[in-house]
């Protein structure tokens, strides 16, 4: 994944978790949110698979990254 798919994939996911923490959501559930939109844009950019986006999103672990 280029650096540019990657930091949309990193605010796709931090974007999706502010906005379902801010409406009252647990962390699990925010966490969960931000990697199926993260998912969702890496498919929608990349044209793979909906179960591989997600596997690469999951590998990248977006909130280890972002906490960093």
């Amino acid at each position: 994944m280029d650096s540019a798919t990657l930091e949309m994939v990193l605010t796709a996911y931090d974007e999706t978790v502010q906005d379902a923490l801010a409406a009252g959501q647990g962390a699990g559930v925010a966490h969960a949110e931000g990697l199926t939109a993260a998912a969702m844009l890496l498919a929608a950019v990349t044209g793979v698979e909906d179960a591989a986006a997600r596997a690469e999103v999951e590998a990248l672990d977006p909130r280890k990254r972002l906490a960093a």
